[in-house]
């Protein structure tokens, strides 16, 4: 149950962080309150996660799958560039998750 906990939270964080830039400086209402609850919702969801998963492994899961999937929403919605760096990156973060919980104790 925790790991779809941390999949929420992973999901709602990803909502929010993709929302921010319609939220144009936090000068429009409604992405705003989208962001807003998208946070709180990824965090209330992550608090649920770290009383079964040790909180290290889930923030680095949490964190690194958030990042990796925001940087493909960016280029595939936003029009963001899309470099070898960047993929080679992600790699190299979902690599040390996937280590992380190979040695993580639950």
């Amino acid at each position: 149950m925790a790991y779809l906990f941390l999949l929420g939270a992973i999901t709602a964080e990803v909502i929010g962080t993709s929302l921010l830039k319609a939220t144009d400086g936090f000068t429009r209402l409604w992405p705003t309150l989208g962001v807003a609850i998208a946070y709180l919702s990824s965090f209330g969801l992550l608090s649920l996660t770290v009383r079964d998963i040790p909180v290290g492994v889930a923030y680095a899961v949490w964190s690194g799958l958030g990042t990796a999937a925001i940087m493909a929403i960016g280029a595939a919605f936003l029009g963001e560039p899309l470099s070898v760096a960047k993929v080679i990156g992600a790699g190299l973060v979902i690599a040390g998750v996937v280590v992380l919980n190979l040695g993580g104790t639950h």
